[in-house]
């Protein structure tokens, strides 16, 4: 994936040298910001490995979807923001059901089953239930308040209702990372050894590389993510695809692809414990911070953004990818017939995307 880095000074030259065609810097934009996104995250678990598991974890769970929110922010601070969410929808059945898709798919091949630690993978679950529910609500009271005819204002209604939930997933968010990271900490033993190998394969390198190549990286996805996002219009209307769709698929992905090599490497390796963290637990963290932290900022930037969802299709693919992981991760195990399973939810629900109207 690295030589993908090659891009980024193409695309910097593209856009302030010779001013090629924004539909080019867009695609190429694309391309050069997952190696910067999956720098970003190998140096925080650089950084984060020399500072003990609490503080560590905690500093993994900060910056691990720091490219995806810094490319958020920037489509939001362009206006965009049924974009913005169609790339929350998207990174939450990406991860859930890509992510965790193709790690299942992959790592079964020549296994009859893989396990992993259900106590920890429930809690996820339960979290995903609570994702639903927090979208959900919103949802059905703007559709409630906008049929009271004496309601003066209902947009102004869902904004103060989403700020309000944004803050409570806030707080849970905060009070998971507490259960995991310091009252329940022995229960999660098992994963923690696991996660403290999990850059074994990258090599050691000393703190001021990483700390630098932490801030050097997070500077360029976002000079990356401002071309991208200024880019959108023209892309959408050069390759005959709605924003809508481009955000719910390409810049959800992009963020996280390192997160679904990385689920489908630790999957072969036989760590499915591994897996299940990585990716439930980024879908939980786009959820619980990414979502609200948009939610907040929108404000201040002047384009507010609610919870309630451009099309019902989100709700019903969110809900889609929590029953999904449910019923796949109840015995403690899963196998490639089940990562197959995920995928084709994926597929499906990308396939009726493609279909909504702009």
């Amino acid at each position: 994936m690295r030589w993908l880095l090659a891009l980024v000074p193409i695309s910097l030259a593209m856009e302030y040298l010779f001013h090629a065609p924004p539909t080019w810097v867009f695609v190429v934009s694309v391309l050069a910001i997952v190696p910067l996104a999956s720098m970003v995250k190998d140096a925080t678990e650089q950084i984060a490995s020399r500072m003990g598991s609490t503080i560590g974890g905690l500093l993994n769970v900060s910056f691990g979807n720091a490219a995806e929110l810094i490319l958020a922010l920037f489509v939001l601070a362009a206006g965009e923001v049924a974009v913005a969410k169609a790339q929350i929808t998207g990174s939450l059945i990406g991860n859930s059901l890509l992510g965790l898709g193709l790690g299942a798919t992959f790592g079964g091949i020549g296994r009859i089953k893989q396990t992993f630690n259900r106590e920890r993978v429930g809690v996820l679950s339960s979290l995903l239930v609570l994702v639903v529910f927090a979208l959900l609500i919103p949802a059905m009271f703007d559709y409630t308040e906008r049929g009271i005819k004496n309601v003066p204002d209902p947009t102004s209604l869902d904004e103060r209702m989403s700020l309000g939930v944004s803050v409570v997933l806030i707080l849970i968010y905060v009070a998971n990372l507490v259960y995991t990271l310091v009252t329940h900490r022995d229960a999660f033993a098992a994963s923690d050894e696991a996660e403290e190998n999990h850059d074994e394969h990258l090599p050691q390198v000393p703190l001021w590389r990483a700390i630098a190549t932490l801030l050097g990286a997070t500077v360029l996805v976002a000079i990356e993510a401002e071309m991208i996002s200024g880019g959108l219009d023209a892309a959408s209307s050069s390759l005959g695809l709605s924003k809508f769709f481009l955000g719910i698929t390409v810049l959800a992905v992009v963020g996280n692809a390192a997160e679904y090599l990385s689920a489908v490497y630790f999957a072969r390796k036989g760590r499915m414990d591994l897996v299940m963290g990585i990716t439930l637990g980024s879908t939980i963290q786009v959820a619980l911070l990414v979502a609200p932290i948009l939610v907040i900022s929108s404000f201040f930037l002047g384009h507010p953004m609610t919870l309630v969802f451009r099309s019902p299709l989100e709700l019903v693919a969110v809900a889609a990818a929590a029953f999904a992981v449910n019923a796949i991760s109840q015995d403690g195990s899963t196998n490639w017939f089940e990562g197959v399973l995920l995928l084709g939810v994926y597929l499906i629900l990308c396939i009726a995307f493609f279909y909504v109207t702009p």
